[in-house]
């Protein structure tokens, strides 16, 4: 992959619609975020050669950075490693970045992941531009879909196995002044929660699948997105309404657009483009799929 830095004139879009929180730079084997003032580096090595080149480029686009830091890309499933400063000032780890609007909380200290997926910020803007009623956010991780459903007026169910994701969400919530009401956070395995949702007889509009590649869930089940991703659509579709909408999100390498149409099989199915200053292959697999059957 070609080396990618974000232009001005997409800065200055992205600037327009008040985010920060987006892609910087992409590599060949590490790339940059940017989180409102402060930079994180991920990188198959320590990311020092990506850090040193880093204030030049921050020069050349008018941008200074109060912080940055490094995570190194992890190579096996449930691996772990947590962001370490580089440089600049010792703030608190936590701070709050905006993504078309939306605030969104970070957590340096959190883990591997800091609390947004960048590269889905296309998809939130299309799942507001649908205007769903009922909205269900598998995997939910601190419920930046959720979030954005909830803007455009949807009731929302959360699901993801980590309670302290989930009580990040709320903060999230809480931080655009959503209320809590209508919105509803359940710490569970995915495939326990979905068919108990089915005998229910709940049904949404739009849901949101976006897996892991690799996860452990209760009593030992494993699920990898190449194997499984089939089974946990038609899961999907049990609590679909007619016509709803369908994302299917991977970062898997064995499984790109196309592959997602082949396990989708039937229904109208839409590639929302990734956000420009992603190049070709940077970007999360991801397509909309319409239910073709349902509730």
């Amino acid at each position: 992959m070609k080396e990618r830095l974000i232009t001005t004139a997409e800065l200055a879009a992205l600037e327009s619609e008040s985010t920060n929180a987006h892609r910087f730079w992409t590599g060949p084997d590490a790339w940059v975020e940017r989180f409102g003032a402060d930079f994180l580096i991920s990188a198959k090595d320590d990311g020092l050669s990506v850090a040193s080149a880093l204030p030049q480029w921050l020069g050349a686009l008018g941008l200074e950075a109060a912080r940055i830091f490094a995570r190194r890309l992890v190579k096996q499933p449930r691996e772990d490693h947590k962001p370490e400063q580089l440089a600049g000032a010792e703030l608190p780890l936590q701070t709050v970045v905006s993504e078309r609007g939306l605030k969104i909380g970070i957590d340096f200290s959190g883990g591997y992941s800091v609390g947004l997926f960048c590269d889905q910020r296309a998809n939130r803007a299309h799942l507001e531009e649908l205007r769903p009623r009922r909205v269900l956010n598998c995997f939910a991780y601190t419920c930046a879909f959720s979030v954005a459903a909830a803007r455009a007026g949807a009731e929302t169910v959360s699901l993801d196995l980590s309670r302290r994701s989930l009580d990040r969400g709320r903060e999230n919530f809480l931080l655009n002044d959503l209320t809590l009401d209508g919105h509803r956070f359940i710490a569970d395995d995915v495939f326990s929660v979905l068919p108990r949702l089915a005998r229910q007889g709940e049904a949404f509009d739009a849901i949101i699948l976006d897996p892991p590649t690799f996860s452990r869930g209760e009593k030992g089940r494993v699920f990898r997105a190449e194997r499984d991703f089939g089974e946990l659509l038609e899961q999907a579709k049990a609590v679909a309404k007619r016509g709803a909408q369908i994302l299917m999100s991977t970062n898997s390498r064995d499984l790109n657009v196309h592959a997602l149409k082949a396990i989708a099989r039937r229904g109208r199915a839409v590639a929302v483009p990734p956000p420009p200053e992603y190049p070709p292959g940077a970007a999360s697999s991801t397509l909309w799929v319409e239910a073709d059957s349902g509730r």
